[in-house]
């Protein structure tokens, strides 16, 4: 009877160590965000860098910014520059823009991912901006997200680059530095946007997102992030950066 309570006991003690070690472990805690101090150390370092970011999309006027924005989404700045540059020497209004028809465009622009799609949302933007706008891009969010091809980002860079306003365009590169230096959060480009927004100090808001889009293009990669040469390394909260 013993013998049978005694292996009873053990065969329990072994079920609960099998429980145990199935648990999940729980997952190693980040530390928190960054401090006041620490962000505005961040842009103070990007800015000594670079103290006026530009574009690296080209463009002559508000309208071909417009446009080559557009025609950046899942594209890179190079690729949009290559088809954008002979079609900007001519082509600088919607008017313009209208006359070329959206055969010809597709054709100018065919060697960027998804330019029929593109192609079109141009001329019809164009046309928009023709009935609507009197052929001037409009410098109010609302009216250039009922643009078609338009959306959040492509208005905050419009409005950035091209009237000088603070706002915040999160792209994929933006979205992942900011999380992974420990900016924000998000979990959607809008919840990062209003986070960076939110803390950004005043006087690094207007270059803020061109600093972590070249930040995160040249330096903070997505696959692997070149933490020795980069300048905010030791304010990074990212715990697996490379040697």
């Amino acid at each position: 009877m013993k013998r049978v309570v005694a292996a009873g006991a053990r065969a329990n003690e072994v079920a609960a160590k099998s429980r145990q070690s199935k648990r999940k472990v729980a997952p190693k805690k980040r530390p928190a965000l960054l401090g006041p101090a620490q962000i505005e150390e961040v842009f103070a370092r990007l800015s000594a860098a670079n103290p006026e970011p530009k574009s690296e999309l080209e463009y002559v006027n508000p309208f071909t910014l417009l446009v080559a924005v557009a025609l950046s989404a899942q594209a890179t700045d190079a690729g949009v520059n290559k088809a954008t540059r002979p079609l900007f020497k001519h082509v600088d209004t919607p008017q313009k823009m209208l006359k070329l028809g959206e055969e010809k465009l597709r054709e100018q622009i065919k060697t960027i991912g998804l330019y029929r799609n593109k192609a079109r949302n141009v001329i019809l933007l164009s046309a928009k901006l023709v009935t609507d706008h009197g052929g001037e891009v409009p410098r109010d969010r609302d009216a250039l997200e009922a643009l078609p091809g338009v959306g959040r980002k492509t208005a905050n860079v419009v409005l950035n680059v091209a009237f000088g306003e603070p706002t915040m365009a999160v792209d994929t590169h933006v979205f992942r530095v900011a999380n992974r230096i420990g900016l924000s959060d998000g979990k959607t480009p809008l919840a990062v946007e209003e986070d960076l927004v939110r803390i950004t100090p005043p006087k690094y808001a207007l270059h803020a997102h061109h600093w972590l889009i070249l930040h995160g293009r040249y330096v903070c990669k997505a696959r692997r992030p070149e933490c020795p040469r980069c300048i905010i390394n030791d304010l990074c909260l990212y715990e697996a950066k490379t040697l």
